[in-house]
């Protein structure tokens, strides 16, 4: 066989016997990998064994990573460019102090995700702009393992075929999700949110035409008038960010209890304390549940009560915490509309094994839901507040909705999606307990 016809075999041949995101290897290979590869090893082979690694601060780190790469390709390689000597210590640096080939990525402040599919595939999205295929790759698939555990080992956390997805965070608090085989055959895949190290603001969110600052006001005094509140949206739709804007609106002496399965919010307030779910350990130990979080949460005496985001059986007792004694609570869900919203908490409140029928747990939402801000990732990659609606209670077995706001689109023009935001010009049920509280609303925020 040829050396053409070799390349061709290894161009087209799939990875692990089949097609699929990240299972083929690119055709172009980096000139200097092996003299990477080599140096890699030979440096963390020193460093291990003078223990440098964990004894030495970054800046430190860093000058000896640089001096032995130099070193190195001084005395074998010194025909090497000084540009090309640049990329190999970055490489380095990259790879020792950094989580390889995504590395970049995380330092940059205009980057929102990072998805890695597979050991040959990076994807980005960038604030404002769709999905964008790097250039960037990892070498195989033990490469990827290997970041993986360099992300998840520091948090007790692990990834294996007994257990083979996790969620982690990284230091700077960015989200990371991790998948890998046996389930995910062409992986293992990563999924990184970033995390704003400067979060938005209301006015930020009204000036990125999210919503109108008559939306906004609302919004605002229903925070502070301790209205329970459901963000309700897709993947990537805006609903954390929203709801880290409404709890700057809770007063500064509350004492908020915050749960998360990876810390992502960033209240304001000065009285603020956290509960962060987490996996069993290797002996199946350990776990702790977000539904195990809200009932320890119950017993610390919080003022409100906020969860990034309900999924399961947790539902029943955050519904029971608002509805009694804690009001003004919020979280966030997945679903495509408020009415899905309601049928997702039927379902995630029926998880937690409760003895009662259904028409039960329809009253119970509705007595405890006061109002569900339902968000959208639109065409254009911007995300807008696309209803705001108010649960007013039961009619036969039906929950009644009442819909305050809403965005409607009107097309898209060069990319672009147009429309309007819209009042329905009803004021809400609750309007006098906001008045009750001492505060507010012109008319005008409710005229049509």
């Amino acid at each position: 066989m040829s050396l053409l016809e070799m390349l061709e075999n290894r161009k087209n041949k799939p990875e692990g016997g089949g097609g699929g995101s990240g299972s083929i290897p690119p055709e172009t290979s980096d000139r200097y990998e092996d003299l990477k590869a080599t140096i890699h090893k030979l440096l963390i082979n020193k460093l291990e064994r003078e223990g440098k690694i964990s004894s030495l601060n970054d800046k430190d780190l860093e000058k000896e990573i640089k001096e032995f790469a130099l070193d190195y390709i001084n005395t074998n390689s010194p025909h090497i460019s000084q540009a090309d000597r640049s990329t190999i210590t970055g490489y380095l640096l990259d790879e020792v102090c950094g989580y390889g080939p995504i590395t970049e990525f995380l330092r940059q402040t205009d980057i929102e995700e990072i998805m890695v599919n597979g050991p040959y595939q990076i994807y980005i999205e960038q604030k404002g702009k769709g999905n964008i295929l790097t250039g960037k790759k990892f070498r195989d698939r033990e490469h990827v393992m290997h970041v993986i555990e360099k992300i998840i080992s520091p948090l007790g956390k692990r990834v294996d075929e007994t257990k083979p997805y996790t969620n982690a965070r990284l230091p700077d608090g960015s989200r990371v999700h991790v998948i890998a085989p046996p389930v995910a055959p062409k992986g293992p895949y990563i999924s990184i949110r970033k995390f704003e190290t400067d979060p938005f603001t209301i006015n930020d969110l009204i000036s990125f035409n999210t919503l109108t600052p008559e939306m906004a006001r609302f919004l605002e005094a229903c925070v502070k008038a301790r209205i329970n509140i459901m963000v309700s949206g897709g993947t990537s739709s805006g609903k954390t960010t929203v709801l880290n804007c409404l709890t700057s609106f809770i007063n500064a002496d509350e004492r908020i209890l915050v749960i998360e399965d990876s810390m992502e919010l960033q209240p304001r307030g000065n009285h603020v304390l956290r509960l962060e779910a987490r996996d069993a350990n290797i002996e199946g130990k350990g776990e702790f549940t977000i539904r195990q979080a809200v009932i320890e949460a119950l017993r610390m005496n919080p003022t409100r009560l906020i969860i990034g985001e309900i999924r399961g059986a947790e539902c029943f007792d955050f519904l029971r915490a608002s509805n009694t004694g804690h009001r003004g609570s919020i979280s966030t869900a997945h679903a495509n509309s408020p009415r899905d919203l309601l049928h997702a908490l039927e379902t995630m409140t029926m998880m937690s094994n409760i003895d009662i029928p259904l028409i039960a747990i329809r009253r119970y939402i509705a007595n405890t839901v006061d109002l569900i801000v339902q968000q959208q990732h639109m065409e254009d990659n911007t995300r807008k507040t696309v209803s705001i609606t108010e649960v007013c209670g039961m009619e036969g077995d039906v929950i009644q909705l009442q819909e305050l706001f809403r965005y409607e689109q009107q097309g898209v023009e060069q990319g672009r999606v147009m429309g309007k935001f819209l009042c329905s010009g009803v004021r809400p049920t609750f309007i006098d307990r906001i008045r009750a509280s001492g505060l507010s609303l012109p008319d005008s925020i409710f005229v049509q």
